[in-house]
């Protein structure tokens, strides 16, 4: 009994067609009673369970299924079906009609495609009997689902590799390198086509697998970074425990070895040599030396260190980060001729020490650098650099100061010649024997102008002049007295109207532009004449200051504004030097106490706007500049008004004018100006443009000789100025002077006022002299000359 009832839940569903409806329901009808085992003696039922009206087979499909026909999944079927057609299945949901069919007739349920688990695992549908004849539902829907069945047919995938990896190099064995993880899309609750086994199919026997976890680990101990630095391993995950048939998938890890220090650094050889020129600098670097190290990174870095040898004070190294090399760099200056060779032990020792691999040996090296100086033209080398040497500022010019001494050092010991950068600022003061080196006073020296010369002192060999060494001389110049003492500053000094006798107004002190040794003592005093006076007197206080008293009291500024009192100043040297002071006293308006009110000397104008000395003088200088501007301009303007020529003597203009075609006389006027051939003179800018030239020339007062000779001189003069002058127009050029000047006696030789009548031109110019003047006045005689009928010669 217990066993059909579990059957029944499994397997039957049951509906039951309620009276008088025809309603599909799920509602439970009463079936026999089933008795349990405990029942009691009275026949107490232990289980009461309802059936239903319609059953089918519980449904799942397989998937992946590749028949010809459509796959069988199960039957539907209702008890009010006769088998006689009259009740139609009907299925709706999920995949319905797509994925899934029903014989309306029979209730069989068929997949019509192929299904895949991995894209959906279940579809839930509903199932419905109706009548065919009425299409009313003779029961009520019903749910159920179609399971899909799983198969092997999804291989496993590493969905994160390729895999890459690091472990240090000289690991221990079963040190954890990386986890591989494969994924398989089967289902994992069905069968074991979802239980994954790893395993390496290369990379080994450096390194293997745990099974179930995919766990890699070293397999192998000390591998070595310097001889293999990765490995390729090949891992399968297999699907169905590893067993034959299972599906399989591989992916790839990279194994890279990282470094450890585990090797020391070594010099390639024991034993270097290097030539230095005994000429480099300080701080140069001589040599370069490198110790080799397989590991990198960090664990290749080094230092180095001189350990011993006879350049451990001359020598330094220290480290190039970049490269790892050792620089050797000298401290000091290298003399061939002191000495030629250097030996230093150089030791090369790892920065960071692994202390597990110390047992090997120590991680250090250790090499002989042996540096040979080479010998080079040398400058001459002064005995001392800086020379301090002392002068009085009253030395004569050629006075001996002092003398330097350089000396080649190269063993030729060739002879030295001195010299002086005059380019230095107290080179122009002193000159050098170019022999001795002896240094003398080449101007006059003042301390209190300079009183430090810094002179640069040049050493040239006589065998290569470009050989030159220098040294600094410092002269100090020492002082004598000859700067008479002054007053301090510029005191203004006052004194009040009602002042009484023997009261001090002004404290005086002086200064000396002199340092004596002993330091400065001055003496104050009045000149003779100002010593008698009734008014001030003067008090040498033996401190270096000095006192102005009143002699008497009651001033008036009404009877005397201003007092000068010469104040004596004598510096007390041997011989002594005074000069005398003048010091301005004003007498002053004050009040009770002794303060100025009214206390104004007479002032000009531009001391009354606060101006100084020196700044009213500027005003002045300025205003005196620009009255002789105005004075300039106003000549320049009065010479422009001025007549253009006053007389012959003092200028005379000329226009040149080039004829490229012969011929044309007097009337070719085309050529240039005509107005520029007018005289100049007054009557000439007076006289209209028709008046008759004949008029003018009556009134001439000088013969035609006399005319003829002036012009003759004139024209001669010019001519032998062409000859000598090479920049002159050609012998065929016209020369039209147009200017001859007021007074001539030639007049004008233009005869364009003429041209409007040959009457007049006739008898107002005659040009035959012309022609006696040999063959370079032709031409013009040929414009200017007359026919002997009259006319005009062509």
């Amino acid at each position: 009994m217990a066993v059909m009832w579990h059957l029944s839940m499994l397997s039957v569903l049951i509906l039951l067609e309620e009276p008088g409806g025809g309603a599909m329901t799920l509602n439970s009808t009463g079936l026999r009673q089933v008795w349990g085992r405990g029942a009691a003696a009275g026949g107490v039922p232990s289980h009461w369970r309802s059936r239903r009206s319609w059953v089918w087979n519980q449904f799942f499909v397989l998937e992946e299924y590749t028949g010809d026909e459509p796959l069988y999944v199960g039957k539907l079927h209702s008890d009010t079906d006769e088998g006689d057609g009259q009740v139609r299945y009907i299925l709706s949901g999920e995949g319905a009609t797509s994925i899934f069919s029903v014989d309306e007739y029979t209730g069989d349920i068929h997949a019509i495609r192929r299904l895949d688990r991995e894209q959906q695992a279940y579809y839930t549908l509903r199932a419905q009997a109706r009548d065919r004849r009425t299409d009313l539902p003779l029961e009520p829907e019903s749910q159920f689902v179609i399971k899909v069945q799983d198969i092997n047919d999804n291989e496993p995938k590493f969905l994160e590799g390729p895999y890459i990896a690091r472990v240090p190099e000289r690991s221990p064995v079963g040190m954890s390198v990386v986890t591989v993880v494969a994924t398989d899309a089967d289902d994992p609750t069905y069968g074991n086509s979802a239980r994954l086994i790893y395993s390496i199919l290369q990379g080994q026997p450096y390194f293997t697998v745990e099974p179930k976890t995919g766990v890699i680990r070293t397999a192998l101990p000390n591998m070595d970074r310097e001889v293999r630095d990765h490995f390729l391993l090949v891992v399968q995950a297999k699907d169905m425990i590893g067993q034959m048939g299972g599906l399989s998938g591989t992916t790839s890890v990279t194994v890279m070895l990282t470094d450890v220090n585990d090797n020391p650094p070594r010099f390639p050889r024991k034993s270097y040599q290097f030539s230095v020129q005994e000429s480099v600098l300080p701080s140069a670097v001589v040599a370069k030396i490198r110790a080799l190290d397989v590991d990198v990174g960090p664990n290749a870095e080094m230092d180095y260190r001189i350990l011993d040898g006879d350049g451990l004070g001359t020598f330094s190294v220290l480290t190039n980060p970049d490269t790892q090399e050792g620089l050797i760099r000298v401290h000091k200056n290298l003399d061939f001729e002191k000495k030629s060779s250097y030996m230093l032990r150089v030791e090369a020792s790892n920065r960071y020490v692994d202390a597990r691999f110390l047992s090997t040996g120590p991680f250090s090296d250790v090499a002989t650098v042996r540096l040979l100086v080479e010998n080079v033209d040398e400058p001459p080398i002064f005995s001392s650099p800086i020379s301090r040497m002392v002068v009085t500022e009253a030395a004569a010019v050629g006075t001996n100061v002092g003398s330097v001494l350089a000396q080649d050092p190269d063993p030729i010991n060739s002879p030295v010649r001195y010299s002086i950068d005059r380019q230095t600022g107290g080179g122009q003061y002193f000159s050098i024997d170019s022999q001795s080196g002896v240094i003398t006073t080449a101007r006059p020296l003042d301390r209190e102008v300079i009183a430090l010369h810094n002179v640069t002192v040049c050493a040239s060999e006589s065998v290569d002049p470009s050989q030159v060494g220098k040294a600094v001389v410092l002269v100090s110049v020492t002082d004598v007295n000859d700067n008479a003492p002054s007053l301090a500053a510029d005191y203004e000094t006052f004194v009040c109207e009602d002042s009484e006798p023997g009261q001090v107004i002004q404290t005086l002190s002086a200064a000396d532009r002199d340092e004596p040794d002993n330091g400065h003592h001055f003496l104050f005093s009045l000149t003779p004449e100002a010593a008698g006076n009734l008014n001030f007197t003067l008090r040498d206080n033996k401190d270096n200051t000095a006192s102005v008293l009143t002699r008497r009291g009651q001033f008036r500024r009404r009877e005397q504004l201003v007092y000068v009192l010469p104040v004596v100043i004598s510096d007390g040297s041997s011989p002594p030097l005074s000069s005398t002071n003048m010091l301005t006293i004003i007498v002053c308006t004050c009040d009770g106490e002794g303060n100025r009110h009214a206390c104004h000397q007479v002032q000009t104008p531009l001391q009354r706007v606060g101006l100084s000395a020196t700044a009213t003088a500027a005003v002045l200088t300025a205003v005196l500049m620009l009255l002789g501007v105005a004075v300039v301009l106003a000549a320049v303007r009065c010479r422009r008004r001025e007549p253009l020529m006053i007389d012959d003597e003092r200028e005379i203009r000329e226009n040149i004018v080039h004829y490229d075609n012969e011929g044309g006389g007097e009337e070719d006027t085309e050529a240039f100006d005509m107005l520029a051939l007018r005289h100049p003179n007054t009557s000439e800018r007076t006289r209209p443009l028709d008046q008759n030239p004949a008029e003018l020339h009556t009134r001439t007062p000088h013969s035609r000789t006399d005319r003829n000779r002036l012009l003759q001189d004139f024209i001669e003069g010019r001519l032998q100025e062409a000859e000598l002058d090479p920049t002159a127009p050609p012998y065929d050029s016209l020369q039209t002077y147009a200017f001859e000047g007021t007074g001539s006696a030639a007049e004008s030789l233009s005869s364009l006022n003429s041209l409007d009548s040959l009457s007049s031109f006739k008898s107002e110019q005659h040009y035959e002299f012309l022609r006696e003047w040999g063959p370079r006045f032709r031409k013009l005689a040929d414009l200017y000359g007359h026919h002997e009928g009259g006319g005009l010669s062509s």
